[in-house]
């Protein structure tokens, strides 16, 4: 009888290896796919109203609230917001609201709204979202599109989001 000695490289060692390797590469994969979800929103392609003028974007980033002006109290809540980064709040029904400092109110034609809510899978209100500028009207989505439960806590969870 022959003694078998261990060899320091053997099939598990090298199975595990596939594996490792492989989840990292699922998980690199994911991610980036997830990333590359991110929409992007052309404001020269999709025509936006504050009052009666047409809006266009002149900040870096934006936070984009969709919400309900049928819901008692939101509109005074998003006039008294006062955040670091600028809010561009958009309205389900489309109603004029004059601007505040820090709040953009807006408005669309029914088929920008459809294409807006469309575009960013949008199924609450209100949902909130960050887009930065990539170009001179372009701007990508930068970071997941979270429902609100309570614009209240908006001021205090806005390092979370």
């Amino acid at each position: 009888m022959s003694k078998r000695g261990k060899s320091l490289f053997s099939i598990s060692t090298l199975l595990a290896s596939f594996f490792g390797a492989a989840m990292i590469a699922v998980a690199f994969a994911y991610f980036n796919y997830k990333f590359s979800e991110y929409k992007f929103i052309d404001f020269k392609e999709w025509t936006f109203y504050e009052k009666s003028d047409v809006f266009t974007p002149k900040e870096e980033k934006y936070i984009v609230v969709f919400y309900s002006s049928r819901t008692k109290g939101t509109v005074s809540l998003l006039k008294n917001l006062n955040l670091n980064i600028p809010i561009l709040a958009i309205d389900y029904y489309n109603e004029v609201h004059p601007n505040t400092e820090n709040t953009t109110f807006l408005r669309a034609g029914t088929k920008t709204s459809l294409s807006f809510i469309q575009r960013f899978n949008i199924y609450e209100s209100p949902s909130i979202f960050f887009i930065k500028k990539t170009k001179e009207s372009l701007y990508k989505q930068d970071s997941m599109i979270r429902k609100l439960d309570n614009l209240k806590e908006l001021s205090k969870n806005i390092d979370l989001l």
